[in-house]
């Protein structure tokens, strides 16, 4: 497990502010927001973090049936987080195990790009090329998502939500059904009380690739 902050972006260690700059920089990618490391998923963690988060922090609420949470991550300084990634995982109706992987960024941050497998920070013209593919709830409101293509062994939606990315990162690729069942998601820095009533299960090495 990563003890370190790394670049949301390619995941090699970044300096720390100092005389030189006064923010965190990576050698290929400049100035960033650090990833911070990954820890064990907790409720204590996962209310910690939407505590100090300058952005939404996602998770499908209720979770469906079986899902649990595994593991949470986020990019930021002691100013807050920029994304956040909440990670979950449940049985598949086509077999085996699903994953979901939610993640909030501002725009320029690059973590979901770098989950998506994508190159670059922000995912591009995607949105002026095809009509959405599907929509979800977020926060109440309804959110058009897009499919974007050429992901490999995972299905990837983006939106836009509040003015900020929203991507939804689903393993393995039939795992996409859960994009078409109107999905509701819940802003867990408004949850409350709620947030002890989560579910969960083992550490998402999905977080852990990075």
């Amino acid at each position: 497990m990563k003890v370190e902050p790394s670049c949301p972006r390619c995941g090699s260690r970044v300096r720390a502010p100092g005389e030189l700059s006064p923010a965190w920089q990576c050698d290929l990618h400049g100035t960033v927001h650090p990833l911070q490391p990954v820890q064990p998923p907790t409720v204590k963690e996962l209310a910690e973090t939407a505590a100090n988060s300058q952005v939404p922090v996602w998770m499908p609420w209720p979770l469906p049936t079986g899902w649990e949470f595994t593991g949470i991550a986020y990019a930021g300084d002691e100013a807050g987080a920029r994304a956040t990634a909440v990670a979950c995982a449940g049985p598949n109706p086509f077999g085996g195990v699903g994953e979901l992987l939610l993640i909030a960024e501002e725009m320029g941050v690059g973590l979901g790009a770098c989950f998506a497998g994508l190159e670059g920070f922000d995912p591009g013209e995607i949105f002026e090329e095809n009509a959405a593919h599907a929509k979800l709830y977020a926060a109440g409101r309804s959110t058009s998502m897009w499919c974007v293509p050429d992901t490999g062994d995972r299905a990837v939606f983006l939106g836009e939500a509040g003015g900020l990315w929203l991507w939804a990162i689903l393993w393995p690729h039939d795992a996409a059904h859960l994009m078409y069942d109107d999905l509701v998601l819940t802003d867990l820095r408004d949850a409350g009380g709620e947030i002890d009533r989560i579910p969960v299960g083992g550490l998402s090495l999905r977080l852990m690739e990075m």
